[in-house]
């Protein structure tokens, strides 16, 4: 996993929110989350778009088994990846669009390049 970002919560949480966030993300193209948060889906999204980028059976269950919906991995493997296919890493990038209003947390937008 990484970095070390805890974002306060348990390992089992975190995992599951990250899933979540890099499924959304690879789905919609774009995320709006805390810096902190969007840092660590940056990361994974790099890694499955990278895993997309040659489409073997390994690298397909890889992404299926992190990615939580099938529709996704498929886009993946058939849109998004292709994409990027001259492109050594970058794929994404996190913009700073300042604080929260509630808890003036620093708020950022993850999005594909």
């Amino acid at each position: 996993m990484p970095g070390s970002r805890k974002l306060g919560r348990t390992s089992d949480q975190r995992r599951a929110m990250l899933r979540a966030m890099v499924t959304f993300l690879l789905e919609n193209g774009k995320i709006e989350t805390t810096v902190s948060r969007a840092k660590e889906v940056q990361a994974m999204t790099e890694k499955m778009i990278t895993l997309g980028k040659t489409p073997e059976l390994h690298n397909k269950r890889q992404v299926l088994s992190y990615v939580t919906k099938e529709s996704v991995a498929k886009k993946l493997f058939d849109e998004i990846s292709p994409k990027y296919a001259e492109r050594n890493g970058g794929y994404t990038k996190v913009i700073k669009i300042g604080p929260r209003r509630g808890d003036a947390a620093e708020m950022a937008i993850i999005q594909l390049v």
